[in-house]
């Protein structure tokens, strides 16, 4: 009966995740004002506590727009570092990268990717690594949140924009815009700083695909690390 009710635990997170998948959202810009406004006041729904707490408790019925806000009311938060990077981000590559693997690397992968993801809540790699190794593991249920998870951090950036000159992607960490990237199943091949905080991937051509590349906004990202780390 454990074993049943685990079954079906497994198939609704998957499906919920398939669900998702399907889901449209709207495309609007970041009001970084709004969002302070809401993330701040202990009051909303938004107020960053709260958004925390849900995001760590695996709770799947976080809305996109409950996301834009934890994304980008991070950039509001005392311990927000563009550049954040966990001493455990090396360890985890390099087992990653070496297959196949075995079940002591898997246990190494899971243990480093987790400690590392405490240190970085949305180091996508690092999410994506995660969810590589509990499905090796045959953790379904607990690799669809964290898949859960991964697709509406993905989704809440490519609402704030569609990529153009015009509506770039608002980013908060520079790696974000290769994840978006390879998201979309391409390969970066250049990265150009087109001035006012603008910046711009080009992507390797592909067959059947139009996309040369893609602009994002890191004004907001900017402006925090010059206040914060000024020799940088």
């Amino acid at each position: 009966m454990k074993k049943l009710a685990y079954t079906i635990l497994t198939l609704a997170a998957l499906c919920a995740v398939t669900a998702y998948s399907q889901t449209k959202f709207e495309v609007k810009k970041i009001d970084f004002n709004h969002v302070k406004e809401v993330t701040e006041n202990p009051n909303s729904m938004y107020y960053y506590p709260k958004l925390l707490r849900s995001f760590q408790s695996n709770d799947t019925t976080m809305s996109i727009e409950a996301y834009r806000n934890f994304y980008y009311g991070y950039c509001f938060q005392e311990d927000y570092n563009p550049f954040r990077e966990s001493v455990y981000c090396d360890v985890v590559e390099k087992l990653y990268y070496k297959e196949p693997h075995t079940r002591a690397e898997c246990d190494s992968i899971e243990k480093y990717a987790y400690l590392s993801l405490n240190d970085n809540i949305f180091d996508m790699d690092q999410m994506k690594f995660f969810i590589y190794v509990l499905k090796e593991k045959k953790k379904y249920n607990r690799a669809a949140i964290r898949q859960f998870r991964l697709d509406r951090l993905i989704a809440a950036i490519m609402s704030s924009g569609r990529g153009t000159k015009e509506e770039p992607w608002v980013v908060m960490a520079p790696e974000h815009e290769y994840n978006i990237v390879n998201f979309l199943g391409f390969v970066a091949i250049d990265h150009e700083e087109k001035g006012n905080g603008i910046e711009y991937v080009k992507v390797q051509p592909q067959e059947g695909k139009k996309a040369e590349g893609f602009y994002f906004d890191v004004t907001r990202m900017m402006e925090v690390a010059n206040m914060k780390f000024p020799d940088i």
